[in-house]
């Protein structure tokens, strides 16, 4: 992932104010008792190069993390006469393609990115959304000033907009870049087009999923099997070593597997050879390296474990709240062993991975989905929750990742992909375990083949666990110890209303990273573009609707989905007053049926 940060129709063109764009483009730390030279907000997104455009009171920057191209490809980009500047944090996967359908342009690099100049220039501000990638960019036409923004459909990239006193818009990867200048800051909304002739954002995808219509399509295996595969496959695109995160789930370890197969055929097979590495952190002895390690054996990868204490966790909070930007819960348990492993993946060579994130939005694979009323609701509740990752995990793959230079990629989320697992008729996707039906089974059925089996059947029908979970129930446990016994007193939290009126926190943990968080962005703005709302297993406020004890069990970890988990807490109250659930865990609920194996014939 790169960073970028554009400053357009600015009052000032000095040299000084050249200068200060370049800082904040570049700064890394908050803190003003360092030298400057360390303030340097979006460098960590891209320390391979800084590039600034000026042209009359407009600026544009980037900080390249180069993956492709990594010689001639860096930014800003131009068209032939340089009328058209683009700056570009993402990956255009079908660029090739668009090249060849562009015969009369002449294109000066072989980044992927440069065909967004060129398509500008063929079809105005109506070629977004054939665009096939993950990307944020700002392009600014100089013929007469005008200047368009742009999101990925699904916000697999972070995007900020703000607005300076002056007149001036602000746009820019991270908010970090923003908070100290602009009057007013907020999130730049997925699948949208800002345009400066408008005026205004409009949206740029529109699915048919989107309107949340429950759809009729019946369900075939093999070509959500093929879509997968094409979706994991484009995704190869690299010119530098690479890898794939594997914690041993479903949705990882298919990733994997895909990966495996069809790594030999690839251009980046030629440049780095065919042996794929994985990578898996975890506590000592947790779910999530144990079944990564036996999933690496079996597809023969180069297998790298990272493990972590609990400590260690508590110690890089700080760290990882200023860079992932939110105080919610969940993300921030699930984010910081992926800031941990990020860098330890770095420090390796590797510069891109794949990840399996999108998965449990797109099939309803979080636990909670057992208890969804009829297929009507679950498919509601799948739309909202792709319509809210830029929030979570999307949020969290990119930036626990790009705070060491590491991009990280993610199939399940690939525009053709969503769409064919989004109309397939929700009644297959239902959890029905008297019909041997656990989460994710029409996913986990497409890749079940006898004949040349993508997994070992009990990793391919392994119970979801959310990362947070997965990496030792321990981690969730000991941060909710350390808030209430370290950070956050009885008294703060009955105070915790009048303190953080905005998404008050109901939790000491809740408290103790908002207090950070609050610390590093006092803005309002910057409070605002954190979710809230009640949660129980990474739910939305609208599902707790579906069982009336989740009103009293609300955490955002799958072990809060009583009587579904194998290993959930055991049923207590929560209280303001006290913190959190009690750390008791319980293991003697009923295994789910298993699900006899399903023939698929390529």
């Amino acid at each position: 992932m790169c960073g970028i940060l554009a400053v357009l129709g600015c009052s000032d063109d000095s040299q000084a104010k050249r200068v200060r764009v370049l800082e904040l483009s570049r700064r890394q730390f908050p803190f003003t008792n360092l030298p400057s030279f360390l303030f340097y907000p979006l460098k960590h997104r891209g320390p391979d190069w800084s590039g600034i455009y000026h042209h009359g009171d407009y600026y544009l920057s980037h900080q390249r993390l180069a993956i492709v191209d990594p010689a001639s490809g860096d930014q800003p980009l131009f068209n032939e006469d340089k009328a058209i500047v683009v700056t570009v944090n993402g990956e255009i996967y079908n660029h090739e393609e668009l090249r060849k359908s562009l015969p009369n342009h002449k294109f000066r690099t072989g980044s992927d990115c440069e065909v967004i100049a060129h398509l500008y220039e063929e079809y105005g501000e109506e070629f977004v959304d054939m665009l096939d990638g993950m990307f944020s960019f700002v392009l600014l036409d100089t013929r007469d000033n005008s200047f368009i923004a742009a999101r990925d459909a699904i916000g697999i990239t972070s995007l900020y907009i703000g607005w300076g006193q002056d007149g001036s818009v602000w746009i820019a990867s991270e908010l970090k870049a923003l908070n100290d200048d602009c009057e007013h800051f907020e999130t730049f909304p997925p699948g949208h087009l800002y345009s400066s002739k408008q005026g205004g954002l409009r949206r740029w995808y529109n699915p048919l999923w989107f309107s949340e219509a429950i759809p009729s399509t019946p369900y075939d295996p093999l070509v959500l099997r093929r879509a997968f595969e094409n979706a994991v496959v484009k995704r190869l695109m690299t010119d530098v070593p690479f890898g794939v995160l594997l914690s041993g789930g479903l949705d990882s370890s298919l990733v994997a597997s895909i990966t495996a197969r069809h790594l030999a055929d690839t251009k980046a097979a030629k440049q780095w050879g065919s042996q794929l590495h994985s990578f898996c952190v975890g506590l000592e002895g947790s779910p999530d390296l144990k079944a990564g390690k036996e999933v690496a054996d079996y597809l023969g990868t180069v297998h790298h474990e990272f493990t972590f204490t609990v400590q260690d966790g508590i110690d890089a909070i700080e760290d990882v709240i200023y860079h992932i930007e939110t105080y919610d819960v969940t993300t921030i348990r699930a984010s910081t062993p992926m800031f941990l492993m990020s860098r330890k993946i770095k420090s390796l060579g590797v510069k891109m991975v794949l990840s399996g994130e999108g998965s449990d939005e797109v099939f309803g694979g979080y636990l909670y989905f057992h208890k969804a009323p009829n297929k009507e609701e679950f498919h509601r509740e799948t739309c909202r929750k792709i319509k809210a990752l830029h929030q979570y995990d999307c949020l969290r793959a990119n930036k626990a990742t790009s705070a060491w230079g590491l991009e990280a990629r993610v199939p399940f989320l690939d525009k053709e992909f969503i769409n064919v697992a989004m109309s397939i008729d929700p009644e297959w996707k239902m959890i029905n375990r008297e019909e041997g039906r656990i989460e994710k089974w029409v996913l986990r059925r497409a890749f079940d083949d006898e004949e040349h089996p993508y997994l070992p059947k009990h990793i391919l029908y392994r119970q979801k666990e959310q990362f947070s979970d997965g990496v030792g129930y321990s981690w969730i446990d000991g941060l909710k110890a350390h808030a209430d016994k370290h950070v956050v007193t009885n008294k703060m939290m009955l105070n915790a209303t009048h303190i953080y009126p905005h998404n008050t926190p109901t939790t000491k943990e809740a408290y103790y990273y908002r207090m950070i968080f609050e610390r590093f962005f006092p803005q309002n703005p910057a409070r605002l573009t954190v979710p809230g709302g009640a949660s129980v297993a990474c739910s939305t406020a609208k599902a707790i609707e579906w069982d009336a004890s989740w009103s009293n069990n609300l955490d955002p970890s799958g072990r809060a989905a009583l009587g579904v988990h194998l290993s959930a807490y055991e049923h207590k109250l929560s209280s303001v007053a006290n913190g959190n659930l009690g750390p008791k865990i319980i293991d003697n609920l009923p295994r789910m049926i298993s699900i006899p194996g399903v023939v698929i014939k390529s």
